[in-house]
């Protein structure tokens, strides 16, 4: 668990974007993965200039994110994790429910790549999101593509989609993705159930998701559990088309390809994605974002 380039800029967008990091949780204690040059030239970007002369503090002591985090504006940094090893402040396995004293007491949670190595995946992200107060935000940097082995899972956007939403008392306000290469570019992801299609990416480089979700109310989280919108989209559609007289529609004729096959579908998905950069032609999809911009 750690903050490397992406991961810094990250936090400094979040902050940008209105998170507060005053009383933060993280999930696993962060270390800063990141050198002091590289740090320096991050936070000048991020229009943090004064800030430059304070990298070697942020990136020396013990290797661990807490300056960072308290120039981001902690007051209160709590960790959670599984085991004592690296001096979490609360020990506790995520795979169990939180006790309440944990509820609703941060205004932001930022999970810097722990969840994934959760069995109880379902639990784990609800415990995270309980911890948030109405008001805070929920910070995510997880795997997607091509991290086979790096941990139980590896996440596909429309998760985020469904788990932060309105019946969760959650908005996501923003998910984004980029791949693990030098100097990359950050896109932000399209909601499956707006575009009324599946959201797919098949690439060649490791690549992460970045989340930022606001805790709009307290519900209780998982009281439904999230369905896959096109499912969603086409139980609805049957059981419109029963009252109707009208043939159910599948999600081939949904997404205008219903002629053709699956596995032509397939190859057509695969020649325009592999070229990635991210977008090949997929604007609809994949929207490039400079997170710095004025």
């Amino acid at each position: 668990m750690g903050l490397d380039i992406n991961g810094i800029k990250f936090l400094l967008y979040a902050r940008q974007r209105g998170v507060s990091f005053a009383e933060t949780a993280t999930i696993g204690r962060q270390s800063m993965l990141i050198d002091e040059d590289a740090l320096a030239g991050v936070l000048a970007k991020a229009g943090e200039g004064e800030a430059t002369s304070r990298a070697s503090e942020f990136t020396a002591s013990n290797g661990y994110a807490e300056p960072f985090l308290q120039f981001l504006g902690a007051e209160e940094i709590v960790s959670y994790d599984a085991s004592d090893y690296e001096d979490a402040s609360v020990v506790h396995d995520l795979n169990l429910p939180i006790g309440d004293e944990h509820k609703e007491r941060f205004s932001v949670v930022l999970d810097g790549g722990t969840l994934e190595h959760v069995f109880n995946y379902p639990q784990a992200i609800r415990n995270c999101m309980d911890m948030v107060r109405p008001g805070g935000h929920f910070l995510g940097i997880t795997p997607t593509n091509n991290h086979l082995g790096h941990g139980f899972y590896q996440f596909s956007p429309e998760l985020f989609f469904r788990i932060f939403s309105e019946l969760n008392g959650f908005e996501l306000e923003q998910l984004l993705i980029f791949e693990e290469v030098q100097d990359c570019d950050w896109y932000e992801i399209s909601d499956p159930d707006t575009v009324r299609e599946r959201v797919t990416l098949v690439n060649e480089e490791p690549t992460m998701l970045l989340i930022i979700a606001r805790r709009t109310e307290v519900k209780p989280v998982f009281a439904n559990p999230p369905q896959q919108s096109d499912y969603f989209a086409i139980w609805n559609s049957h059981q419109r088309s029963e009252v109707a007289g009208i043939a159910g529609m599948d999600n081939f004729r949904r997404t205008g390809l219903s002629r053709l096959t699956y596995g032509a579908w397939k190859k057509i998905q695969r020649g325009v994605n592999r070229r990635f950069g991210i977008l090949g032609n997929r604007d609809k999809h994949f929207k490039k974002i400079d997170p710095f911009s004025s």
